[in-house]
């Protein structure tokens, strides 16, 4: 081999092992800024393609470079495979399950979410950019009858947000982001549980490095969970992954993901579905105070739309505090 094609293949190794290293400091340091939000949304396909460098670096024996891309490699598997795992849980209590869609701004099958609810016995359903239409059709497909309860806020844009459930509830309301989108809560009571705040979610989407600011704005602003008061499950849109520092910070104050402890964290929910060529990736989310169980994730089905709904069961916490 000629001193040229040597030099070569080292520079090439180096040339994809530095890449990963950097994306692992940003992810694990939650630096990401501007363009970076968008692209560390794919960091589970990083994490699979880091494995290259290494095998190529092992194979061309450069020590060095093999080495930059085995700890890039360890620690982007390292916070990425967990998500398919999942961890042993408490699973009593009285069932919950919730089921969150985004609609796309009305334009999915509205036959077709509420037959989702029927089949799948759902006690919440978060909808979002939600609108006037839907909701009409919604009633008109037996949601009035399977869920009479409801927080509704139906705008003809994708600012609207929608929260029905089959059990009681109270002390509803509607919020506003910085970002335009808005988000309807609802305290709900199940026979024989604690009272559970459910909120359907929708911070601004980072589509351009614009928007990134409200993005980060929405996201911090979202409650925070209360571990020694109310019970509050978020679910929704999230326009983020769990390798986004807001996200990780939010579930940090006392929340988990049910997807992540169900061993569905991996599962994607927005890209590919309304024909666009991106991969999927996991933005949709029903985040749960670590007082409630998570017995199952299924991650479904909705024509019309460039999401996938995320179905959570949940297990509550009885009347008096415990699980």
């Amino acid at each position: 081999m000629t001193p040229g094609i040597t030099r070569a293949l080292t520079v090439l190794c180096w040339a994809l092992a530095v890449p990963g290293l950097l994306w692992a400091a940003v992810r694990l340091l939650g630096v990401e800024r501007g363009p970076l939000v968008q692209l560390l949304a794919f960091t589970p396909y990083v994490a699979g393609w880091s494995l290259v460098p290494v095998a190529l670096a092992l194979g061309l024996r450069r020590w060095w470079p093999a080495g930059v891309a085995a700890v890039a490699a360890v620690a982007l598997i390292g916070v990425v495979a967990p998500r398919a795992v999942g961890a042993t849980q408490p699973v009593d209590g009285p069932r919950l399950r919730v089921l969150t869609a985004n609609i796309l701004g009305g334009g999915a099958d509205m036959a077709v979410l509420a037959q989702l609810v029927r089949e799948h016995d759902v006690d919440v359903l978060a909808v979002q950019e939600f609108t006037p239409g839907s909701a009409a059709l919604l009633d008109a497909y037996g949601l009035a009858e399977l869920m009479p309860y409801r927080q509704l806020n139906p705008v003809d844009s994708a600012a609207g947000s929608g929260l029905y459930s089959r059990l009681p509830i109270t002390d509803g309301g509607v919020r506003r982001n910085d970002g335009g989108f808005t988000q309807a809560y609802a305290t709900v009571h199940a026979p024989d549980a604690a009272p559970v705040t459910v909120e359907s979610v929708h911070p601004a989407a980072p589509y351009s490095v614009a928007m990134v600011p409200s993005w980060r704005t929405d996201l911090n602003g979202q409650p925070r969970a209360t571990p020694e008061g109310p019970i509050r499950v978020l679910a929704g849109d999230f326009n983020a992954t769990l390798d986004h520092a807001p996200l990780r910070r939010l579930l940090d104050s006392g929340y988990r993901d049910a997807a992540d402890a169900a061993g569905a964290g991996l599962t994607g929910t927005w890209g590919p579905y309304d024909g666009d060529r991106i991969p999927p990736v996991a933005i949709d989310h029903v985040l749960v105070d670590r007082r409630v169980g998570v017995r199952d994730v299924s991650v479904l089905r909705l024509p019309g739309s460039d999401h996938r709904p995320v179905l959570a069961e949940l297990a509550l916490p009885d009347g008096s505090g415990g699980v």
